[in-house]
């Protein structure tokens, strides 16, 4: 008798082995299955870049990865947003931005423009940018504003974003020419969701 429930007992416990590991096989499919779509899905040759922050130090190799892919052959796209959107600012409207007192205030204190840009750290009232573009001089690798020329040029689709431009009292006569018509967040997500590879600098 006490064979007989012993065995009774190891047929259920294989049986629920089974039934487990049946699960867990089925979730590592689903989950191979779903990678396998989102591979499919990311096969674009494409790089899509979220550029928040306008100081030199962060557009500089925004802007550099984007000229770099460009010329690999990648198509390109990068989405100006936040501060990052005072890099598009035309050099004679750079501190002349703004709606208001507050949207003015605000350009005011943002420098605008690649060409008169700040960095993040070591700024040193502008000493630390003279020196970096110094070094890269020497070096022969191009600043910031020859880089977005040639973005441009090579068809890097420079994307503005409009709630930045509403929120900072930015408008399109403040910006560059050559740019993409502005975008919202939720179009930003289907260029990120349809590249390759996502970049937030």
């Amino acid at each position: 008798m006490i064979g007989v429930v012993q065995t009774a007992r190891d047929a259920t416990n294989d049986a629920e082995a089974g039934s487990d590991a049946g699960a867990i096989r089925e979730l590592i499919d689903q989950a191979l299955a779903e990678r396998e779509a989102a591979d499919g899905f990311n096969r674009k040759n494409k790089i899509t870049i979220v550029a928040w922050d306008g100081h030199l130090d962060r557009v500089w190799p925004t802007l550099i990865l984007s000229t770099t892919a460009a010329a690999s052959g990648m198509e390109v796209s990068v989405f100006f947003t936040f501060w990052g959107l005072f890099a598009l600012v035309k050099p004679e409207r750079r501190r002349k931005t703004g709606k208001d007192w507050m949207t003015k205030a605000l350009g005011q204190m943002n420098p605008g423009s690649t060409a008169k840009a700040k960095l993040s750290r070591y700024n040193f009232g502008g000493m630390g940018p003279w020196m970096l573009g110094k070094v890269a001089e020497d070096y022969k690798t191009p600043h910031p504003t020859e880089l977005l020329e040639l973005a441009r040029d090579m068809g890097v689709r420079l994307i503005p974003c409009q709630m930045t431009m509403d929120l900072m009292g930015i408008g399109t006569e403040d910006l560059i020419e050559g740019l993409e018509e502005p975008i919202g967040a939720a179009t930003a997500l289907l260029e990120m969701k349809e590249s390759a590879i996502q970049l937030f600098i």
